[in-house]
C-alpha cells in the first residue's frame, strides 16, 4: 500500500464464506469503547481498556481468537477526533487497519456510546466515509456501547425514538445495529 491509498482496495474480498477467518475493524471516537468492545468480543482482555481522559489507543492492533467456532481477527483502531493528535495524522493510522486485516475487513463496527450523539459522532461517520469510501458503508454496522443504560428498554424502541440524525446514520449503514454491555464482558448472548 506504499503510496497514495486507494479507497477501492478496501473491500477486495466478495466471497465471504471461503475465509478461514471473519475480519472486524472497530472505529469511532476516542473513548466510546472500541478496546472494551473487543475484549468482549474475543472474550478476554487483550486490548488495554482503561478509563482515561486521553486515548489509549495510538496504533492500530489486531488480536485473534474463536468465537462461536469461527476464527475471528478483531483490529482496534486509535479515536477520531483525539484531543492530542491532528486528525490527519490519526486518519493515517487508520488506514493501516486495512492492511493489519489483509486482504481486508468484512465488517467495520463504528462504535458508539448509546447515550450519545452529537455533531462530533456525525463528523466521524463522515471522516470515515472519507477514509474508507462510500462503499464501506455497506460492510458498516453500529455498535452501541453502555447497553446497561438501557435498563430493560430493547434497543430496538431506543432506535425508533432517537434523534433524526443517528436514524439517518443507521440507514446509511443498511439499518444494521446491535449494543454491547461491556460491564458484562463474558456474557456470550451479547
Amino acid at each position: 500500500m506504499g503510496g497514495k491509498y486507494d479507497k477501492a482496495g478496501v473491500l477486495k474480498v466478495r466471497d465471504h464464506s471461503k475465509c478461514p477467518q471473519t475480519r472486524i475493524v472497530l472505529v469511532g471516537k476516542t473513548g466510546v469503547g472500541k478496546s472494551a468492545v473487543g475484549n468482549t468480543i474475543l472474550d478476554r482482555q487483550d486490548f488495554t481498556s482503561i478509563l482515561s481522559n486521553a486515548s489509549v489507543t495510538t496504533q492500530c492492533q489486531k488480536e485473534h481468537g474463536l468465537v462461536n467456532d469461527r476464527h475471528v481477527a478483531v483490529v482496534d483502531t486509535p479515536g477520531l477526533f483525539d484531543t492530542e493528535k491532528p486528525n490527519e495524522e490519526i486518519q493515517k493510522e487508520i488506514v493501516k487497519c486495512i492492511q493489519v486485516s489483509c486482504p481486508g475487513p468484512h465488517a467495520f463496527l463504528l462504535v458508539m456510546q448509546l447515550n450519545r450523539f452529537t455533531d462530533e459522532e456525525r463528523k466521524c461517520v463522515e471522516a470515515l466515509q472519507e477514509i474508507f469510501g462510500e462503499e464501506s458503508r455497506k460492510y458498516m454496522i453500529i455498535l452501541f456501547t453502555r447497553g446497561d443504560d438501557l435498563e430493560g428498554q430493547s434497543i430496538h424502541d431506543f432506535v425508533q425514538r432517537a434523534h433524526p440524525a443517528l436514524k439517518e446514520v443507521i440507514n446509511k449503514c443498511g439499518g444494521r445495529y446491535h449494543v454491547f454491555n461491556n460491564r458484562a464482558m463474558f456474557n456470550r448472548a451479547q
